[in-house]
């Protein structure tokens, strides 16, 4: 993920990858590496209602996100 730029937009962190807008909805817990950006291997996953962001670092953590077309 650290080779898509972040930015805020309405206060919230968001990166574009493939014509597509992923915002962080949901804060990333306070235990994961202050590098996780930089150095963990996350995916994105629809489930149910919405999309979510998971760290393969620890795999029981989810952030919900939004997705926009670009």
């Amino acid at each position: 993920m650290y080779r898509y730029p972040v930015e805020m937009y309405g206060g919230y962190p968001r990166f574009q990858y493939g014509g597509f807008w992923f915002g962080l909805v949901d804060p990333w817990p306070e235990y994961w590496a202050d590098n996780w950006y930089e150095n963990d291997e996350v995916y994105i996953v629809y489930f149910e209602d919405g999309y979510y962001l998971y760290n393969r670092r620890h795999p029981r953590d989810r952030i919900a996100i939004t997705v926009y077309v670009h």
